[in-house]
């Protein structure tokens, strides 16, 4: 498998109560050429991280509905496109939506600490869709485990061929979830929630970063984001 055959068999999953970036539009935001825009997103992202050897593997839950399943890019709103363009050189990835870029709390703090790192990251979902609750497409579920074997092969490739020397689990649902596909990784506290100054302070103390005053990089709460925590 490469890159193209890797986003292929990713594009042609589905799902009950589950958006597929990679191959369905929505209706209310997408652009009509929406899915082959996040379909390469993806592969410019994975080619990169395999060109310059990401030395770490960060693992959320699912894709989240102000995030992932409008960028097609894990832990990655529109806002923050420009930031996961620039962690390996200049990549010309591409907003699908129409309308205002959205903002996503677990985003915002990832990227904030992202960029303090200055490090290739490679970012993933256990799941790497968009699960949401029946008939509200924009909101959040939590992933089955059924959906979570069906998707092992795809994590399971990339672990092989990125060789992670961290992999870091976004929360204890994604430290759970891989637990349950027989995948070792360090926790840190999930951001959302009132967590953010415990991951930092998690991923401080991993990647040996200097501290900072938690309480004075507290971010700008956004909207309400409807359902569980993804991403």
């Amino acid at each position: 498998m490469n890159s193209t055959s890797f986003v292929d068999t990713l594009a042609e999953l589905r799902f009950k109560d589950t958006f597929n970036p990679y191959s369905e539009s929505c209706l209310d935001y997408d652009f009509d050429e929406a899915p082959a825009i996040r379909r390469e997103n993806l592969k410019l992202v994975l080619d990169a991280a395999l060109e310059h050897k990401a030395d770490s593997f960060w693992i959320a839950r699912d894709l989240g509905y102000r995030g992932g399943r409008r960028t097609g890019l894990a832990l990655t709103d529109e806002v923050h496109l420009s930031d996961h363009s620039g962690l390996y050189g200049e990549l010309p990835l591409c907003r699908a939506t129409k309308g205002s870029a959205f903002s996503e709390r677990t985003a915002s703090v990832i990227w904030q600490t992202l960029k303090r790192i200055n490090r290739p990251v490679f970012l993933w979902n256990v799941f790497p869709l968009h699960p949401h609750e029946p008939n509200d497409p924009h909101s959040n579920r939590c992933h089955t485990r059924s959906e979570r074997e069906a998707c092992r092969p795809l994590l399971n490739w990339l672990l092989e061929v990125l060789k992670p020397q961290v992999v870091v689990a976004i929360g204890r649902d994604a430290q759970l979830a891989l637990g349950d596909l027989g995948i070792a990784a360090t926790q840190v506290r999930h951001p959302s929630y009132g967590g953010q100054a415990e991951f930092v302070a998690g991923i401080e103390r991993l990647y040996e970063l200097p501290d900072q005053d938690h309480a004075d990089s507290q971010l700008t709460m956004f909207p309400s984001e409807r359902g569980k925590r993804s991403e």
